[in-house]
Order: C-alpha cells, then structure tokens, then sequence
C-alpha cells in the first residue's frame, strides 16, 4: 500500500516543478524589468494615450447601448444550448437500437428543443434583438 501511495505522490512531481518554474519565471522576468528598467522623465506630452499622431479628442471609447450587451448576451445563451444538440446526435444513432429508449430520448430533445424556441420567441417579442433603438 505504501509503495502505492509513493507512486501517485511520486506522478505529481513533475507538476510540481512546472509550477515551480512559471512561478520563477514570471517572478524573475517582473524583478529583471524593474532592475534594468530605464527610468525615463515623465511630462505631460508623454503620458497622453498615443492616437496615430494625432491628439485625443473626447472619451478614449465609444459607448454601447446596454441593449447591445443584452443581444450579446442572448446570443451567447443560445449558441450554447444550440450546443447540447451535438452529444444528443451523437448518442441518438446508439440508442435507436433500443426500442424503450428510442422514444423517451427523441421525446426530452423535442422538449429541450421547444423550450428553447418558446425563449427565443419571447425575446423576439419583447424585441430584445433589435439593440439599435
């Protein structure tokens, strides 16, 4: 048993070192630009954002309405959900053999498939996609 236990503590040694060495690194390379960092003067002319030679004018960003961010968001639900389609597919041909399961697992997808176009009609209807106006 100990000799088990050795060898599953002995696998985590080369993680450990890996560790170790992008902890170093990241340390070492941050210290080494501090130390050989050239401390140059500092005005005004200097430290405005750099626009391809031109002075900044207004905000550095142009602002988005929060209706944009909710077209985003709802985009990015259902691209994932649209995602569960894949394992169902694949799993789907196997479980056609089986007459039992044939019907239930055809059956949650349909339902799966209904709510989430009940959801996209209610966000259609509510015109949550139209992030212009």
């Amino acid at each position: 048993m100990e000799n088990l236990q050795n060898s599953q503590i002995a696998q985590y040694i080369p993680v450990l070192m890996i560790l170790v060495a992008a902890i170093g690194f990241a340390v070492g390379v941050l210290f080494l630009s501090v130390l050989i960092g050239h401390k140059g003067r500092h005005n005004r002319a200097k430290d405005t954002a750099y626009e391809c030679g031109k002075d900044p004018i207004g905000e550095g960003g142009a602002r988005f309405s929060v209706k944009f961010y909710l077209v985003a968001m709802l985009f990015i639900l259902f691209d994932i959900e649209v995602v569960f389609l894949y394992p169902w597919a694949v799993v789907y041909r196997q479980m056609l053999a089986d007459h039992a399961t044939r019907n239930l697992i055809f059956g949650s997808m349909i339902s799966f498939v209904v709510v989430l176009f009940a959801g996209y009609i209610y966000a259609w209807q509510k015109k949550a996609f139209d992030w212009k106006s």
